[in-house]
């Protein structure tokens, strides 16, 4: 785009006119849901995308093209004549003409004109052939590439469908998203398992550590992480703003290779202010669970058919059944699996929660044993257990870690001091002595949503590049 376009847009977005303009600017091309769905017959169209099937007569040419923004394809006829040299499967192309119906009543686009952009020589190396399906194990090799085929498209299309749905939601109901830094000195969950974070030039390292302090600390002032929550952040900005919520990438330095685990991954975390109450937090969790299942049936009902089939579409249905999410406690569960209730829940053990007390639906689990909760979590009162809870779901067991936050800062004080955290989180105990007020909020794993939501057993065909020990590709 042109400077002098780039300007023009500038002043017209001023004016509330951008979206019409940039409209008109490329109005000569059409997506090809817009396509199908409007239908214009007998209309000049010009259409571009990928050959997803190629079939050569005698007279005419049947080319399928998508172009990613829905899971049909339309197709294409030219004069068998005029097809281009490299026409070919997985070649990009771009084509203009009269769409027509067919004999079956489908829409189909008569071609004046095809122009490949860009060629595929499947003997050059392309992983992927017409009419062939793929295991994920197989997809997985080529990331770079997954976006190519028919199933991780309509999974791409609907990442991004409740992607916009989480900051709708939050919207609604008067939450601020609030950018949370990626660079932290904290570790939010005190396991230790963080990446650390310093330049990569020795040579600026040892420079900047002549004044004093390791290299690992010589950029900072101090040992610097990746995150691996946003939640102490939002602890501070919601004590003088009121609600709030991020969403983006954290990280986490565990040596697991599971199939609900990954390097880098993406969260949307909550906190609502003036709030003691866990039915508060358990109520906004359950809501976002919900608004994202009512998306993808209201708009992708297509892809999920593609991408877990029909029967993934009732599942959805079951999560949108009006009867709130079950609630049961943590002790109360422990009895009925005859399992030690200070013991931390295993996958199994959630997995049968979900099972016995939601009948497959996602269940709430109320009040963790002290000993294995975040120092964060309040004391309830009963003796041993705070007042915490998790979303268990099928598939991936724990999707959502919530609790009310301690705000007495004497108590918190302690545990920092037990922790060792008194200096380095000083801070944290600060925004408890000055106006504080009761909060609450959560964690959910939108890579684990997704999984619970489409049936993904393997987290890492979720996201298009994932990061896994031992594994950073492209």
């Amino acid at each position: 785009m042109s400077v002098l376009l780039f300007n023009y847009l500038g002043r017209v977005y001023q004016t509330g006119a951008c979206s019409n303009v940039v409209k008109n600017y490329i109005h000569h091309i059409s997506r090809i849901s817009d396509v199908l769905t409007s239908k214009p017959v007998d209309s000049s169209v010009t259409v571009q995308g990928w050959v997803k099937g190629l079939r050569k007569m005698k007279d005419l040419t049947f080319v399928d093209i998508n172009d990613g923004s829905c899971v049909k394809r339309l197709q294409i006829l030219i004069p068998t004549r005029d097809k281009p040299n490299q026409l070919a499967f997985g070649a990009s192309v771009r084509a203009s003409g009269l769409l027509k119906t067919n004999s079956k009543g489908d829409l189909e686009l008569s071609a004046s004109h095809i122009q490949v952009i860009g060629p595929c020589v499947f003997t050059d190396g392309y992983p992927f052939a017409a009419r062939k399906s793929y295991p994920p194990d197989y997809v997985r090799q080529f990331l770079h590439l997954r976006s190519r085929t028919t199933t991780f498209g309509a999974l791409l299309r609907m990442r991004g469908a409740v992607s916009h749905t989480v900051h709708k939601y939050f919207n609604k109901l008067g939450f601020l998203y609030i950018h949370t830094p990626i660079l932290t000195a904290n570790d939010c969950e005190g396991a230790g398992e963080v990446f650390l974070v310093m330049p990569e030039s020795k040579t600026l390292r040892e420079e900047m550590s002549k004044s004093g302090g390791s290299e690992e600390e010589a950029y900072f002032g101090s040992k610097v992480f990746l995150t691996v929550s946003g939640q102490l952040h939002l602890e501070a900005v919601l004590r003088g703003i009121g609600n709030v919520y991020c969403f983006g990438p954290t990280f986490r330095a565990e040596n697991s290779r599971s199939g609900r685990h990954l390097s880098e991954f993406y969260m949307i975390e909550a906190e609502l202010a003036f709030s003691d109450n866990l039915d508060d937090v358990s109520a906004a969790a359950e809501g976002l669970v919900r608004a994202s299942a009512e998306c993808l049936l209201a708009e992708h009902s297509d892809d999920i058919e593609l991408l877990a089939g029909k029967e993934r579409c009732r599942v959805l249905e079951s999560v949108l059944n009006p009867d709130p999410f079950p609630k049961v406690m943590r002790s109360e569960a422990a009895v009925a699996l005859g399992i030690d209730p200070d013991a931390p829940l295993s996958r199994e053990h959630e997995l049968e929660i979900v099972n016995r007390f939601g009948g497959g639906r996602p269940v709430f689990v109320y009040g963790a044993p002290a000993s294995t909760a975040p120092f964060y979590a309040k004391q309830s009162s009963k003796p041993g257990e705070v007042e915490s809870l998790e979303l268990l779901a099928p598939i991936v067991g724990e999707l959502v870690g919530g609790s009310i936050r301690e705000d007495n800062p004497d108590v918190l004080q302690e545990k920092l001091l037990n922790l060792g955290l008194q200096e380095s989180l000083a801070w944290y105990l600060d925004i408890r002595r000055f106006g504080s007020v009761p909060s609450g909020g959560f964690g959910l794993g939108f890579e684990r949503l997704l999984q619970t939501l489409l049936n993904i057993h393997n987290i890492r065909d979720t996201v298009p590049f994932p990061r896994w020990p031992h594994n950073c590709k492209a």
